[in-house]
């Protein structure tokens, strides 16, 4: 172990003989302001927690204070199940992941900012805020999102809609069709059956990226591809909607064809293209961002985490520029790495650099 590793473990021990006797005062207050900043464990129950832990407090001498919530597990004390000091172990942050692994335990109970508030010893407002200026939506969004994603696991697998609709945590039917309308697109029956008895229409075109496909339902365009043959793409269009009422309609598909081709090389569009695609409520946050980014620009994906109100969550940016469904429409080509770098892209880095090679002439 270096000298550096022995001085990162030792120094926290000296600190807290030398802030025992605040440490102890905040104990007593109760005072929620030190939460993150230590926890004290107790020896005759084997527990640590906050300072504000509700519990009554313990005798003076049964108390040994410690800088994190490691440092006391490694002594042998277990953490706290009505405080969870854990839950501030890096500040708000470390709070917001245990609030969101929270819901996703709990998305079979009614999940009211009261009952988070009270198991996270927050007020609600106080609670919602700090959330929301973490993620940018509420607990209250996450949850529906939870839920949304879990149903569509469950039918996915062949669930019954009754089983998966319950093991996602919804606690009707009717709750469960009025939302599932604008974030499913069809009832859960047809999605589960792979969107059977939903038309879905593609034609294939030459583009400067090679053979393109724009697949539509009656909404919308829900696909677009690219690849290099027709095949490679009826391929893809089967695995993205197994059990659809596929059917190739160059004429009806041929308008939003040549408004995706003028895009690519920089002409003016008639019209926004109509979409037909699902997303959570985070992918909508960076889709929407993606799709006011300036033709011929490009952003860092640390740019457009920090644009959404999100600067940590960098790599979930880079995971939602990658399930893009609908390329070129959704510009998530327009996303580089810090340096300028190219880094991922769903279609192959080369389409990528042509593309913005591309608009930059343009």
């Amino acid at each position: 172990m270096t000298t550096n590793a022995i001085l990162n473990l030792t120094e926290p021990t000296v600190m807290a003989r030398t802030n025992d006797s605040q440490w102890w005062q905040a104990v007593e207050a109760r005072d929620a302001s030190q939460d993150g900043s230590f926890v004290f464990a107790v020896s005759s129950t084997g527990v640590y927690c906050r300072p504000s832990c509700p519990s009554r407090r313990p005798r003076r001498e049964n108390v040994t204070f410690f800088r994190r919530p490691d440092e006391a597990e490694r002594a042998g004390y277990r953490a706290c199940l009505r405080c969870r000091p854990r839950a501030m172990a890096h500040g708000p942050a470390g709070m917001v992941r245990a609030i969101c692994r929270y819901i996703e335990q709990h998305l079979d109970e009614p999940l009211t900012l009261e009952r988070l508030g009270a198991e996270f010893h927050q007020s609600p407002f106080h609670l919602q805020r700090k959330f929301k200026a973490m993620l940018g939506i509420t607990p209250r969004a996450y949850a529906d999102s939870c839920r949304m994603n879990q149903l569509k696991s469950n039918l996915r697998a062949g669930h019954s809609v009754t089983r998966a609709m319950y093991d996602a945590g919804y606690s009707s039917s009717s709750r469960l069709y009025e939302r599932t309308a604008s974030q499913l697109g069809m009832t859960p029956d047809k999605y589960r059956r792979g969107a059977i008895a939903a038309p879905i229409r593609y034609t294939c075109a030459a583009s400067p990226l090679g053979r393109m496909l724009v697949a539509a339902t009656d909404k919308g365009i829900c696909a677009i591809q690219f690849a290099d043959s027709d095949e490679e793409l009826e391929q893809g269009l089967r695995h993205e909607f197994p059990f659809a009422n596929r059917r190739r309609d160059d004429s009806a598909l041929k308008g939003w064809k040549e408004n995706l081709l003028r895009q690519m090389r920089g002409q003016s569009l008639n019209s926004a293209l109509p979409l037909d695609i699902q997303a959570t409520a985070f992918q909508r946050r960076v889709w929407s961002y993606l799709q006011k980014i300036p033709f011929g620009e490009t952003r860092s994906y640390a740019a457009v985490a920090k644009g959404i109100g999100r600067p940590s969550a960098t790599r979930a940016v880079a995971r939602a520029c990658a399930t893009n469904p609908v390329a070129v429409a959704i510009p998530c080509h327009r996303v580089v790495r810090q340096g300028g770098e190219m880094g991922g892209y769903r279609w192959g880095i080369k389409r990528k650099e042509t593309l913005l090679e591309m608009e930059s002439k343009a």
